[in-house]
């Protein structure tokens, strides 16, 4: 890493001087506005934002707490000890540990030479890196877990990825633009996180993992995979007819795995083409509604605006103006 960004990173935060002064616990009103220690997205992320990073705070024991969000730590120098489900998780330099959504763990006081960034991201970020990362690999069986919402199932990814190189570049890059407050584009920092996944999928012998239940996932993947590709058509039947299940087997599965039934997850797909559609291309709104699988405009209308809280043509409109794409 750059010298003059990791001297950034190592400087004492306001917070770190606070505990060197004497503070002796975290502040949890710094995280949290609830009883649990829950880490809260709205008060990690600014609004509209997918992703963010900070330094991980040092000096200090962080007992056992989860995030509402999917934390992506990389350790930049030294090392940072992490306790999740009684098993001790210890990053080093150069290494990622992807904690899913909800995932309780503790992590041991880091001193001034232990530098770490902690990324929060939303799932919605890893739309894009989802299709470039391809399917039946442990980041896709991952990722179906990222859509979970209230399990602490103690799910973790550990990739001991310090000697490749491309990786260490394409994330010095991120980091750099977010630290420096150049990393806007939603869509440059998307694609760049699933350039980071497709070489992690190539260093699948550095990855230590805990993701339980592999048949369920395996239906889940094969869902998401159907969908992904069939979304103008997909139907409930048909999908239980490819994999021979009962449709009440199916559906409780898919609930169970992914937190939303056949017809969230069928209608988030659609909506989020329609959204790349609108962002990416000159199709009127009527071309694009029929061109992702729907048929009542109508309909398309009220569940885009439940979405977005705005009416397809005012969020192309916005789009043009600013840039920005939200999925």
């Amino acid at each position: 890493m750059q010298r003059e960004l990791l001297e950034q990173l190592r400087k004492i935060t306001e917070e770190e001087q606070r505990i060197l002064d004497g503070e002796v616990q975290v502040d949890k009103d710094l995280y949290t506005s609830g009883r649990d220690f829950t880490v809260d997205s709205s008060k990690m992320l600014e609004e509209g934002k997918l992703i963010a990073v900070r330094t991980h705070t040092r000096f200090v024991y962080f007992p056992s707490h989860r995030h509402n969000y999917v934390e992506v730590l990389y350790v930049c120098e030294g090392s940072l000890t992490n306790i999740i489900d009684g098993k001790q998780v210890v990053v080093r330099k150069g290494e990622l540990l992807f904690l899913n959504q909800f995932t309780r763990h503790e992590i041991l006081p880091a001193g001034e030479n232990d530098i770490a960034i902690n990324f929060m991201i939303l799932p919605e970020f890893f739309d894009v890196a989802y299709s470039m990362a391809g399917n039946n690999n442990v980041l896709a069986n991952f990722l179906v877990n990222v859509l979970r919402r209230d399990e602490e199932r103690g799910e973790y990814l550990y990739f001991k990825v310090s000697e490749v190189l491309q990786i260490q570049n394409l994330l010095e890059n991120m980091i750099y633009s977010l630290v420096t407050g150049n990393g806007e584009d939603n869509r440059i920092n998307q694609t760049t996180m699933g350039l980071i996944f497709l070489y992690l999928l190539d260093s699948v012998q550095y990855v230590e993992m805990r993701v339980p239940n592999q048949y369920e996932n395996m239906i889940s993947m094969s869902t998401l995979n159907y969908i992904e590709q069939q979304y103008r058509t997909a139907t409930l039947t048909e999908l239980c007819e490819n994999l021979h299940l009962p449709m009440h087997v199916l559906s409780k599965m898919i609930k169970k795995t992914t937190g939303f039934n056949f017809k969230e997850l069928l209608q988030r797909k659609r909506l989020n083409k329609a959204v790349e559609l609108m962002c990416e291309t000159d199709l009127s709104i009527s071309d694009i509604i029929a061109a992702v699988g729907y048929e009542n405009n109508s309909y398309f209308h009220r569940v885009f605006k439940e979405r977005f809280h705005t009416t397809p043509r005012a969020f192309r409109m916005n789009n043009e103006k600013n840039e920005i794409i939200h999925l």
